[in-house]
């Protein structure tokens, strides 16, 4: 069965971990960055908690992937500038994307990519030892 141009079972198959460190990038800062993302579709679903506290506020716009569910979105805000519908989740995803739940992924300009410096973890304790 195909949707949005692509079948359930193509979408499924390019779900994978990603081990490496990721970091999502917007007006400035780093807003998540975590080395246990997913890929899926090319966006990586970062755990929520590894998002900066205070960054992400919900709204009450929904959408409907055909495989994955229906996804709530979040307004994301740095330094009192707002970027509307700039991540979301599947709170409740179907089977075929659990591996998705309890993680946000981000559009709209967020820059997400590899993270400099290797392990967010192994950096922050580096960066404890010199303090």
């Amino acid at each position: 069965m195909k949707m949005e141009g692509l079948s359930r079972e193509a979408g499924f198959q390019s779900m994978k971990n990603e081990l490496r460190p990721v970091q999502a990038i917007w007006n400035g800062t780093v807003i998540a960055e975590s080395d246990d993302t997913v890929s899926v579709e090319g966006n990586y679903y970062f755990p929520l908690e590894s998002v900066r506290p205070g960054t992400l506020t919900a709204t009450s716009t929904h959408s409907l992937c055909p495989w994955k569910g229906i996804a709530s979105y979040y307004d994301v805000t740095i330094r009192g500038t707002i970027n509307h519908n700039a991540a979301w989740t599947y709170r409740h995803p179907s089977p075929f994307a659990r591996r998705v739940k309890n993680r946000v992924a981000f559009w709209q300009g967020v820059q997400v990519g590899p993270a400099p410096g290797g392990n967010p973890a192994s950096r922050a304790a580096r960066q404890g030892e010199r303090a």
